[in-house]
């Protein structure tokens, strides 16, 4: 497997989690009783941050292991101008631990509705890229994986 295959596999990984945790915060919205907001903006906040994993992950830049969405931002910034549109997602960072601990853990519906909405859009701006650099992405709704 030459390098540029090992990138691929692991740039797909990443896409492949992080449609999970979107997709499973938009299903959680469904429950009959009590939605667990928390959980729904937890994974919002796990989709964005492992989309942005996987673009530094095609760029072969090495990234810290962090939920702190700014500073994968401002990673991805020297190689892409999309990030300055995605500046609003860092407001998902506190939901990396929000579900983690109790006495933290009050996320209303709007604040869970917003996360899901700005992961979407972090997960959109990201797939743009990789179509803008030729990298052809599956976009089946009940199967989220790449095509690289």
């Amino acid at each position: 497997m030459s390098k540029s295959e090992d990138v691929n596999k692991i740039v797909r990984q990443w896409i492949k989690h992080a449609d999970e945790d979107l997709r499973l915060a938009k299903h959680a919205f469904k429950l009959s009783s009590s939605c667990p907001y928390k959980l729904v903006a937890f994974h919002a906040q796990q989709c964005a941050e492992k989309y942005l994993k996987s673009f530094l992950a095609l760029q072969k830049v090495d990234f810290p292991y962090t939920h702190n969405i700014s500073l994968l931002l401002e990673m991805c910034s020297a190689h892409a101008i999309w990030v300055s549109d995605l500046t609003e997602a860092e407001s998902l960072t506190p939901y990396a631990v929000t579900a983690r601990y109790p006495g933290k853990d009050i996320v209303s519906k709007k604040e869970a509705v917003s996360a899901v909405e700005i992961a979407a859009k972090v997960r959109k701006a990201v797939r743009e890229s990789f179509k803008k650099q030729g990298i052809k992405l599956s976009n089946t709704s009940k199967r989220k994986h790449t095509n690289l």
